[in-house]
Protein backbone atom coordinates (compact mmCIF):
# COMPACT_ATOMS: atom_id res chain seq x y z
CA UNK A 1 0.00 0.00 0.00
CA UNK A 2 1.48 3.33 -1.08
CA UNK A 3 2.06 5.87 1.71
CA UNK A 4 -0.07 9.00 1.56
CA UNK A 5 2.00 11.97 0.45
CA UNK A 6 1.92 15.33 2.15
CA UNK A 7 -0.08 18.11 0.47
CA UNK A 8 1.98 20.44 -1.69
CA UNK A 9 3.75 23.20 0.21
CA UNK A 10 2.33 26.56 -0.79
CA UNK A 11 4.21 29.82 -1.05
CA UNK A 12 1.86 31.32 1.54
CA UNK A 13 2.52 28.62 4.13
CA UNK A 14 6.26 28.87 3.53
CA UNK A 15 6.12 32.64 4.05
CA UNK A 16 4.17 32.04 7.27
CA UNK A 17 7.07 29.92 8.53
CA UNK A 18 9.58 32.59 7.58
CA UNK A 19 7.85 35.27 9.61
CA UNK A 20 6.77 33.12 12.56
CA UNK A 21 9.38 34.85 14.75
CA UNK A 22 7.40 38.07 14.41
CA UNK A 23 4.38 36.47 16.06
CA UNK A 24 6.60 35.28 18.90
CA UNK A 25 8.06 38.77 19.31
CA UNK A 26 4.56 40.25 19.61
CA UNK A 27 3.61 37.87 22.42
CA UNK A 28 6.91 38.44 24.17
CA UNK A 29 6.49 42.22 24.01
CA UNK A 30 2.92 42.02 25.32
CA UNK A 31 3.99 39.90 28.28
CA UNK A 32 7.11 41.92 29.11
CA UNK A 33 5.25 45.24 28.92
CA UNK A 34 2.38 43.95 31.07
CA UNK A 35 -0.19 44.90 28.44
CA UNK A 36 -2.61 41.98 28.66
CA UNK A 37 -4.05 42.52 32.16
CA UNK A 38 -5.29 45.96 31.00
CA UNK A 39 -7.29 44.48 28.11
CA UNK A 40 -9.79 42.35 30.01
CA UNK A 41 -12.42 44.98 29.16
CA UNK A 42 -12.49 47.18 26.01
CA UNK A 43 -9.93 49.93 26.59
CA UNK A 44 -8.41 52.77 24.61
CA UNK A 45 -4.73 53.09 23.75
CA UNK A 46 -4.11 56.15 25.92
CA UNK A 47 -5.36 54.39 29.06
CA UNK A 48 -3.25 51.28 28.49
CA UNK A 49 -0.21 53.38 27.57
CA UNK A 50 -0.50 55.35 30.82
CA UNK A 51 -0.87 52.17 32.87
CA UNK A 52 2.11 50.45 31.25
CA UNK A 53 4.45 53.42 30.80
CA UNK A 54 4.57 53.01 27.02
CA UNK A 55 4.39 55.42 24.11
CA UNK A 56 0.80 55.61 22.77
CA UNK A 57 1.89 55.38 19.14
CA UNK A 58 4.17 52.43 19.81
CA UNK A 59 1.47 50.71 21.80
CA UNK A 60 -1.13 51.30 19.08
CA UNK A 61 1.11 49.58 16.54
CA UNK A 62 1.70 46.66 18.92
CA UNK A 63 -2.01 46.25 19.73
CA UNK A 64 -2.99 46.33 16.06
CA UNK A 65 -0.40 43.66 15.33
CA UNK A 66 -1.72 41.55 18.22
CA UNK A 67 -5.17 42.00 16.72
CA UNK A 68 -3.80 40.85 13.38
CA UNK A 69 -2.73 37.54 14.93
CA UNK A 70 -6.08 37.26 16.77
CA UNK A 71 -4.77 37.57 20.33
CA UNK A 72 -6.55 40.91 20.75
CA UNK A 73 -9.83 42.23 19.34
CA UNK A 74 -9.83 45.77 17.88
CA UNK A 75 -13.11 47.66 17.50
CA UNK A 76 -13.95 51.36 17.47
CA UNK A 77 -10.39 52.26 18.54
CA UNK A 78 -10.73 50.14 21.63
CA UNK A 79 -8.96 46.88 22.35
CA UNK A 80 -9.75 43.82 24.42
CA UNK A 81 -8.36 40.30 24.74
CA UNK A 82 -9.71 37.68 22.37
CA UNK A 83 -11.86 34.91 23.91
CA UNK A 84 -9.69 32.60 26.00
CA UNK A 85 -6.77 35.01 26.14
CA UNK A 86 -7.98 36.45 29.45
CA UNK A 87 -7.35 33.05 31.06
CA UNK A 88 -4.02 32.35 29.37
CA UNK A 89 -2.40 35.81 29.38
CA UNK A 90 -3.60 37.51 32.57
CA UNK A 91 -1.29 36.65 35.51
CA UNK A 92 -4.08 36.55 38.08
CA UNK A 93 -5.75 33.67 36.20
CA UNK A 94 -5.18 30.14 37.42
CA UNK A 95 -4.59 29.07 33.79
CA UNK A 96 -1.92 31.74 33.10
CA UNK A 97 0.91 30.57 30.84
CA UNK A 98 2.24 33.88 29.53
CA UNK A 99 5.54 33.66 31.40
CA UNK A 100 6.50 30.60 29.36
CA UNK A 101 7.49 33.09 26.67
CA UNK A 102 10.65 33.63 28.76
CA UNK A 103 11.46 29.94 28.21
CA UNK A 104 10.19 29.30 24.68
CA UNK A 105 11.55 32.58 23.31
CA UNK A 106 14.55 33.26 25.52
CA UNK A 107 17.56 35.11 24.16
CA UNK A 108 19.69 32.09 25.08
CA UNK A 109 17.70 29.76 22.83
CA UNK A 110 17.51 32.30 20.03
CA UNK A 111 21.26 32.91 20.17
CA UNK A 112 21.78 29.16 19.81
CA UNK A 113 19.32 28.73 16.95
CA UNK A 114 20.74 31.69 15.01
CA UNK A 115 23.85 29.55 14.64
CA UNK A 116 22.03 26.36 13.70
CA UNK A 117 23.72 26.04 10.27
CA UNK A 118 27.11 25.99 12.01
CA UNK A 119 25.87 23.42 14.51
CA UNK A 120 24.62 21.20 11.70
CA UNK A 121 28.01 21.37 10.00
CA UNK A 122 29.82 20.57 13.26
CA UNK A 123 27.31 18.08 14.70
CA UNK A 124 26.93 20.02 17.96
CA UNK A 125 26.92 23.45 19.54
CA UNK A 126 29.37 26.13 18.47
CA UNK A 127 28.59 28.36 21.46
CA UNK A 128 31.15 29.04 24.18
CA UNK A 129 28.36 29.30 26.78
CA UNK A 130 25.53 26.81 26.34
CA UNK A 131 23.18 24.41 28.12
CA UNK A 132 25.98 22.28 29.59
CA UNK A 133 27.96 25.23 30.97
CA UNK A 134 28.21 25.09 34.79
CA UNK A 135 25.97 27.68 36.43
CA UNK A 136 24.38 28.71 33.10
CA UNK A 137 22.04 31.63 33.80
CA UNK A 138 19.29 30.32 31.52
CA UNK A 139 18.43 27.67 34.10
CA UNK A 140 17.38 30.40 36.52
CA UNK A 141 14.73 31.61 34.05
CA UNK A 142 13.69 28.03 33.35
CA UNK A 143 13.31 27.35 37.07
CA UNK A 144 11.34 30.57 37.55
CA UNK A 145 8.89 30.25 34.66
CA UNK A 146 8.53 26.56 33.66
CA UNK A 147 6.62 25.15 36.69
CA UNK A 148 3.31 25.86 34.95
CA UNK A 149 3.98 23.17 32.32
CA UNK A 150 5.71 20.79 34.74
CA UNK A 151 2.82 20.41 37.18
CA UNK A 152 0.59 18.13 35.06
CA UNK A 153 3.55 15.86 34.28
CA UNK A 154 4.56 15.78 37.94
CA UNK A 155 1.05 14.58 38.76
CA UNK A 156 1.38 11.73 36.25
CA UNK A 157 4.74 10.81 37.80
CA UNK A 158 3.29 10.72 41.32
CA UNK A 159 0.38 8.59 40.08
CA UNK A 160 2.77 6.17 38.41
CA UNK A 161 4.66 5.70 41.69
CA UNK A 162 1.63 5.46 43.98
CA UNK A 163 1.13 1.69 44.07
CA UNK A 164 4.78 1.20 45.01
CA UNK A 165 5.23 4.23 47.30
CA UNK A 166 2.01 4.33 49.33
CA UNK A 167 2.97 1.67 51.89
CA UNK A 168 6.67 2.43 52.23
CA UNK A 169 7.50 3.63 55.75
CA UNK A 170 10.07 6.09 54.35
CA UNK A 171 10.78 7.50 50.91
CA UNK A 172 14.18 9.12 50.51
CA UNK A 173 14.18 10.89 47.15
CA UNK A 174 17.11 12.21 45.10
CA UNK A 175 15.99 14.78 42.51
CA UNK A 176 18.91 15.10 40.07
CA UNK A 177 19.06 18.34 38.04
CA UNK A 178 15.99 19.36 40.03
CA UNK A 179 15.60 22.80 38.38
CA UNK A 180 12.37 24.36 39.63
CA UNK A 181 11.84 21.41 41.97
CA UNK A 182 8.26 20.71 40.86
CA UNK A 183 8.77 16.99 40.32
CA UNK A 184 10.44 16.18 43.60
CA UNK A 185 8.21 18.50 45.61
CA UNK A 186 5.03 17.12 44.03
CA UNK A 187 6.06 13.57 44.91
CA UNK A 188 6.89 14.68 48.46
CA UNK A 189 3.56 16.47 48.75
CA UNK A 190 1.74 13.31 47.63
CA UNK A 191 3.70 11.03 50.00
CA UNK A 192 4.16 12.55 53.47
CA UNK A 193 6.88 10.05 54.39
CA UNK A 194 9.15 11.43 51.65
CA UNK A 195 12.31 13.43 52.17
CA UNK A 196 13.95 15.27 49.24
CA UNK A 197 17.59 15.68 48.33
CA UNK A 198 17.54 18.31 45.55
CA UNK A 199 20.64 18.45 43.32
CA UNK A 200 21.50 21.24 40.89
CA UNK A 201 23.85 24.15 40.34
CA UNK A 202 24.10 26.54 43.26
CA UNK A 203 22.43 29.37 41.31
CA UNK A 204 19.36 27.19 40.60
CA UNK A 205 18.72 25.60 44.00
CA UNK A 206 16.97 28.66 45.52
CA UNK A 207 14.15 28.17 43.00
CA UNK A 208 13.66 24.56 44.12
CA UNK A 209 13.67 25.71 47.74
CA UNK A 210 11.00 28.29 46.94
CA UNK A 211 8.91 25.60 45.26
CA UNK A 212 9.26 23.47 48.37
CA UNK A 213 7.95 26.35 50.48
CA UNK A 214 4.97 26.81 48.15
CA UNK A 215 4.05 23.15 48.32
CA UNK A 216 4.58 22.86 52.06
CA UNK A 217 7.52 20.45 51.98
CA UNK A 218 10.43 22.82 52.75
CA UNK A 219 11.11 21.13 56.08
CA UNK A 220 11.75 17.89 54.18
CA UNK A 221 14.16 19.29 51.57
CA UNK A 222 17.95 19.01 51.62
CA UNK A 223 20.14 20.45 48.87
CA UNK A 224 23.23 19.19 47.03
CA UNK A 225 25.07 21.80 44.94
CA UNK A 226 27.28 20.85 42.05
CA UNK A 227 27.77 18.79 38.89
CA UNK A 228 25.49 15.73 38.94
CA UNK A 229 28.19 13.70 37.18
CA UNK A 230 30.81 14.47 39.85
CA UNK A 231 29.33 15.62 43.18
CA UNK A 232 28.91 12.94 45.88
CA UNK A 233 25.28 11.83 45.76
CA UNK A 234 24.85 10.40 49.23
CA UNK A 235 22.15 7.78 49.63
CA UNK A 236 21.08 5.10 49.35
CA UNK A 237 17.71 6.35 48.11
CA UNK A 238 14.32 4.80 47.64
CA UNK A 239 13.66 6.93 44.56
CA UNK A 240 15.85 8.81 42.09
CA UNK A 241 14.30 11.31 39.68
CA UNK A 242 15.99 12.47 36.47
CA UNK A 243 13.65 14.88 34.72
CA UNK A 244 14.06 16.66 31.38
CA UNK A 245 17.80 16.29 31.23
CA UNK A 246 18.85 13.08 29.44
CA UNK A 247 18.24 14.74 26.06
CA UNK A 248 21.17 17.06 26.81
CA UNK A 249 23.61 14.20 26.37
CA UNK A 250 24.67 11.47 23.99
CA UNK A 251 23.42 7.94 24.62
CA UNK A 252 26.75 7.06 26.22
CA UNK A 253 26.81 10.07 28.53
CA UNK A 254 23.15 9.64 29.48
CA UNK A 255 23.83 5.99 30.29
CA UNK A 256 26.65 7.10 32.57
CA UNK A 257 24.20 9.32 34.48
CA UNK A 258 21.72 6.45 34.77
CA UNK A 259 24.50 4.25 36.13
CA UNK A 260 25.21 6.89 38.80
CA UNK A 261 21.54 6.86 39.72
CA UNK A 262 21.54 3.06 39.89
CA UNK A 263 24.57 3.10 42.21
CA UNK A 264 22.70 5.04 44.92
CA UNK A 265 19.34 3.25 44.68
CA UNK A 266 18.18 0.71 47.23
CA UNK A 267 17.63 -2.80 45.78
CA UNK A 268 13.84 -2.32 45.90
CA UNK A 269 13.99 1.33 44.82
CA UNK A 270 12.60 3.06 41.76
CA UNK A 271 13.86 5.35 39.04
CA UNK A 272 11.57 8.05 37.64
CA UNK A 273 12.33 9.79 34.35
CA UNK A 274 10.57 12.61 32.53
CA UNK A 275 11.36 13.80 29.04
CA UNK A 276 10.66 13.79 25.35
CA UNK A 277 11.00 10.56 23.38
CA UNK A 278 10.73 9.74 19.71
CA UNK A 279 9.21 6.55 18.31
CA UNK A 280 8.34 5.00 14.97
CA UNK A 281 5.66 7.63 14.33
CA UNK A 282 6.36 9.94 11.41
CA UNK A 283 7.84 13.29 12.54
CA UNK A 284 4.86 15.07 10.97
CA UNK A 285 2.53 13.20 13.35
CA UNK A 286 4.65 13.78 16.48
CA UNK A 287 6.58 16.98 15.75
CA UNK A 288 7.44 18.26 19.25
CA UNK A 289 10.38 15.95 20.06
CA UNK A 290 11.97 16.46 16.64
CA UNK A 291 11.73 20.24 16.91
CA UNK A 292 13.19 20.06 20.41
CA UNK A 293 16.07 17.94 19.10
CA UNK A 294 17.06 20.87 16.89
CA UNK A 295 17.55 23.01 19.99
CA UNK A 296 19.67 20.27 21.56
CA UNK A 297 21.81 20.14 18.41
CA UNK A 298 22.39 23.89 18.58
CA UNK A 299 22.76 24.09 22.35
CA UNK A 300 24.68 20.99 23.50
CA UNK A 301 27.76 19.07 22.44
CA UNK A 302 25.99 15.80 21.61
CA UNK A 303 22.40 15.96 22.87
CA UNK A 304 19.21 14.99 21.10
CA UNK A 305 15.80 13.57 21.96
CA UNK A 306 16.31 9.83 22.35
CA UNK A 307 13.98 7.20 20.97
CA UNK A 308 11.97 4.83 23.13
CA UNK A 309 14.27 2.03 21.93
CA UNK A 310 17.32 4.06 23.02
CA UNK A 311 15.78 4.55 26.47
CA UNK A 312 15.26 0.80 26.76
CA UNK A 313 18.86 0.20 25.73
CA UNK A 314 20.28 2.82 28.11
CA UNK A 315 18.24 1.59 31.06
CA UNK A 316 19.18 -2.04 30.46
CA UNK A 317 22.86 -1.12 30.18
CA UNK A 318 22.66 0.92 33.40
CA UNK A 319 21.14 -1.98 35.37
CA UNK A 320 17.38 -1.41 35.21
CA UNK A 321 14.41 -3.46 34.13
CA UNK A 322 10.59 -3.39 34.35
CA UNK A 323 10.59 -0.24 32.24
CA UNK A 324 7.15 1.36 32.01
CA UNK A 325 6.17 4.40 29.95
CA UNK A 326 3.27 6.71 30.76
CA UNK A 327 1.88 9.44 28.49
CA UNK A 328 0.94 12.91 29.69
CA UNK A 329 -2.43 14.18 28.39
CA UNK A 330 -2.11 17.21 26.08
CA UNK A 331 1.67 17.45 26.57
CA UNK A 332 4.50 15.89 24.54
CA UNK A 333 6.34 14.46 27.56
CA UNK A 334 6.68 10.85 28.66
CA UNK A 335 7.06 9.57 32.21
CA UNK A 336 9.21 6.46 32.54
CA UNK A 337 9.65 4.31 35.63
CA UNK A 338 12.12 1.45 36.11
CA UNK A 339 13.42 -0.85 38.84
CA UNK A 340 16.98 -1.99 39.58
CA UNK A 341 17.81 -5.34 37.95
Amino acid sequence: MEATRLPALSRESLFDMMRAYKTTSLLRAGVELGVFPHLVEPTGVESVAAATGTDPRGLRILLNALAAIKVVEARDRRYRLAPGADELLVPSSGAYVGDMIHVFASDWEWDALKRLPEAVRKGGTVLEEQAETPGYSYWEDFAAYAPVVARPTAGVLADALAAWADDRPALDLLDMACGHGVYGCTVAQRFPQAGIWALDWENVLPFAQEQARRLGVADRMNVIAGDMFEVPLGGPYDLVLITNVLHHFSEERATELLQRARSVLKPDGRLGLVGFTTNDTSPKDDPAPHLFSVLMLAWTSAGEVHSEATYERMLTSAGFDDVRTHGVPSLPFRVVTATPS
